[in-house]
């Protein structure tokens, strides 16, 4: 029979023996949650809980990751509908969906060639029955979107592929859609073709320049030309908007290295609309630290001033006039949420959450019976009320901060 001291020396064995296994086995889950974040993350902190996102998605992004819906044409899709679900499903840790989306997108409208295409904006079934794409312009904002949303998913997710096609179709970008305006300096075309004018007159989209978004990529690439971008983005609107609304689109004619200066768009004018409502959306959502946010929601002003007293949007403003006319759909009550609450306007942000949220509620619960478009609404929505109940945000260096980040944090060292 053991005598104690042996029986002890057996005990304390047995308790090294557990221990030891138990930091093993800690040792490798560690290792692979760091290796593989993405995939050992997925049961226990992947989303799921974006009630507004699954709906969208389950019913309008395909399995292929294909999303439908984006384009006026039945059964077509545009690049900025692949942006905007890569974007969306980020922010709802969906990391299966996000790489359907892109591989789709690379696969399909830049021909899985980085280094010399950018993504073609419309593709669908044409006249002659193939499926390919039906445009192969560019639209410059979804170019920008799917770099940065492939930027974040790396630094996010660890997953060093998305950061390698970023920066390769970032430098596509930059070879073929960066121009240098006289009298201006750096600056970035809505597409490669038709944008350039007669008379030296270049065309430009101020909706297609997130100030965010221009300061993740000046974070990535510090001697490119975003910063410059970026400052002259904040020009421009301050410059076309002198009774505080912009217009969808507007020119800029540079006749020599020392003068030049914004116009009215030689094609569409001083309208705002449909395109220009986002402007509104990205200043709102523009971290009050950063150099132009003051700069351009003092600029815009002249929404609050045109959003009528039920609250309401306008559909239409003119730029240089102020008048505004139409009623908007919901859509752009969901762009003016974030707008409303930087301007320290409470009331007018929960007016236009409410009829935001009672649309959508609406229009969801037609099911098959719904007959209006409803994309736009949705996508300017889910930027929206995703911000507004901070699922997501941006620091002033561009990166997202996402709900998600401490909980899987936690959930890794569970």
């Amino acid at each position: 029979m053991p005598d104690a001291v042996t029986i002890v020396r057996v005990q304390k064995a047995h308790r090294f023996s557990r221990i030891h296994v138990v930091c093993m086995t800690l040792f490798v889950i560690a290792g692979a949650l760091m290796c593989r974040p993405a995939e050992a993350l997925e049961k226990k902190c992947v989303g799921g809980d974006w009630p507004l996102w699954e709906q969208w998605s389950s019913r309008y992004v395909q399995d292929d990751g294909r999303m439908l819906a984006s384009s006026m044409e039945e059964n077509h899709s545009t690049s900025e509908g692949q942006s905007y679900g890569m974007l969306f499903a980020l922010i709802a840790n969906d990391p299966v969906r996000f790489d359907k989306l892109w591989k789709w997108t690379a696969a399909n409208m830049i021909g899985s060639d980085l280094n010399n295409r950018l993504p073609g904006w419309l593709w669908g079934k044409g006249k002659d029955g193939k499926w390919q794409l039906q445009d192969a312009n560019s639209a410059s904002d979804a170019d920008l979107w799917i770099v940065y949303a492939l930027l974040e998913a790396s630094r996010l997710w660890q997953q060093p592929a998305y950061k390698n096609d970023a920066l390769r179709l970032l430098k596509t970008i930059e070879s073929k859609l960066v121009v240098t305006l006289p009298g201006l300096g750096k600056m970035l075309l809505p597409g490669p073709e038709g944008f350039v004018q007669p008379n030296s007159v270049w065309r430009l989209n101020p909706s297609y320049l997130p100030l965010p978004l221009l300061r993740r990529l000046k974070k990535e690439v510090p001697h490119g030309p975003w910063q410059e971008i970026a400052d002259n983005t904040v020009k421009m609107i301050r410059t076309t908007s002198p009774k505080g609304v912009v217009a969808d689109w507007v020119g800029y004619r540079g006749t020599s290295a020392q003068s030049g200066g914004f116009v009215a768009d030689p094609i569409k004018g001083e309208v705002g609309s449909y395109d220009a409502i986002r402007v509104y959306l990205w200043a709102g959502m523009t971290p009050k630290g950063d150099p132009g946010f003051s700069k351009v929601l003092t600029a815009l002003d002249g929404m609050a001033k045109s959003t009528s007293p039920n609250g309401l949007p306008p559909e239409t403003v003119h730029a240089f006039s102020g008048k505004s006319e139409g009623v908007s759909p919901f859509g752009f009550s969901a762009a003016l949420v974030p707008y409303f609450i930087a301007r320290e306007q409470p009331k007018l942000a929960e007016q236009q959450k409410r009829i935001t949220q009672a649309s959508l509620a609406a229009a969801f619960a037609k099911g098959d019976q719904l007959t209006e478009p409803l994309y736009y609404n949705v996508m300017l929505s889910l930027f929206s009320l995703g911000w507004a109940e901070k699922r997501y945000q941006f620091r002033t260096d561009g990166t997202l901060k996402l709900s998600w980040e401490t909980s899987c944090v936690r959930a890794a060292l569970r």
